[in-house]
């Protein structure tokens, strides 16, 4: 698969500059639009583990990085390809910029593919960020796909929990802007955290969301990619 802006996801760059990349960026991101007839649908997830450290009863993350993409096809749910990639982060662990770790990698995997998927759900953020541009937005610019964040916990943000019905929603509103929904996917579980990533309505995203998650909270995308970077983890210990 080719990577349309690699440019936009430079991995050894100061944290200020990346943080002014974050927010030209927000300016770049399409939150609009519907996946018509979606086919293919890429998960994607990078993992990695927290060591303690020297000097304090604290951990930190570890510089070796998991992870992995996996297409599936819609609406079977099944699984067209996957690829995965080992390796050590350059850029530092840093909340609220973590898409410059985590995007590296991720480009190698998507590299490895031989289909181009119509939609790309991310474990994490899209806009429902500080700054409006969470992995979501950052890796669906790099890639000129529409993208969804579809996280397991809130980033930013206030909302009123959603019914106890699968399908439910709220608003996710931060300073008055929506910035996502929280979508129960299963009766009277946890829900997630949808928000756009880039070239996808917030309707839109949630329609999608629920459609790859029929059986289980997370979409069976992510819940695939995430047991893929698992399962690389186990390998390597």
């Amino acid at each position: 698969m080719n990577i349309a802006h690699p440019e936009l996801a430079p991995s050894r760059l100061e944290c200020a500059t990346a943080v002014a990349l974050q927010q030209r960026l927000h300016g770049l991101v399409t939150m609009s639009g519907v996946v018509r007839s979606p086919r293919l649908v890429a998960g994607a997830d990078v993992s990695y583990d927290f060591v303690p450290t020297r000097f304090s009863k604290g951990k930190k993350a570890s510089e070796f990085l998991y992870a992995a993409v996996v297409v599936l096809e819609l609406p079977s749910l099944r699984a067209v390809e996957t690829a995965s990639v080992a390796g050590r982060a350059e850029f530092p662990y840093v909340p609220g910029l973590l898409s410059f770790r985590e995007i590296p990698p991720l480009l190698e995997a998507f590299r490895k593919l031989r289909v181009t998927p119509d939609a790309v759900l991310v474990d994490g953020q899209g806009i429902a960020h500080p700054r409006r541009c969470g992995l979501a937005s950052h890796l669906g610019l790099v890639l000129d796909l529409p993208a969804v964040g579809c996280a397991k916990s809130r980033l930013i943000g206030e909302y009123r929990e959603p019914g106890l019905r699968r399908g439910s929603t709220s608003a996710l509103r931060d300073g008055g802007e929506i910035v996502g929904r929280v979508v129960r996917t299963r009766d009277g579980v946890a829900p997630l955290f949808v928000s756009v990533g880039h070239k996808i309505s917030l309707d839109a995203a949630v329609a999608l969301v629920l459609e790859c998650a029929p059986r289980y909270r997370l979409p069976e995308t992510t819940r695939q990619a995430h047991s893929l970077v698992n399962e690389l983890r186990r390998q390597r210990k």
